[in-house]
């Protein structure tokens, strides 16, 4: 080991602390397996959703348009990460910064004027 350089050893030092935090996530799951009260009965066995009992059969199929509210959502949400670190480096970037965060801004606006009016937003 006298002939690694510092920088490997660096994540020598990185892979040890890895390994001995799974380590002790192990041996914490393993302990507290074997000192918690496992008494299962039929009304713990069963499948609970929000309270109510299960009624008939648990396969139904969502609309598409659920999962496209959630994609613009994270289209929002993206579009907050790159509009903050812009924000706090307005005088930086200059009139050029704010021509491009416009022109981003206003591409997003499309695609949302876009989902308006195919009426993806009308939450059924």
């Amino acid at each position: 080991m006298s002939g690694m350089s510092e920088f490997l050893r660096s994540y020598l030092t990185v892979a040890w602390f890895g390994l001995a935090a799974v380590l002790l996530a192990g041996l914490l799951l393993w302990v507290s397996s074997l000192i918690r009260p496992s008494r299962p009965t039929r009304e713990k066995l069963l499948t609970y959703e929000s309270g109510v009992d299960p009624v008939g059969e648990g396969w139904s199929q969502s609309q598409v348009r659920y999962y496209i509210f959630a994609l613009l959502f994270v289209v929002f949400d993206v579009e907050a990460v790159f509009i903050f670190p812009w924000a706090t480096q307005l005088e930086r970037y200059g009139a050029f910064g704010l021509a491009e965060m416009g022109l981003f801004i206003g591409v997003l606006l499309l695609g949302l004027v876009y989902a308006w009016r195919k009426g993806v937003l009308r939450w059924v």
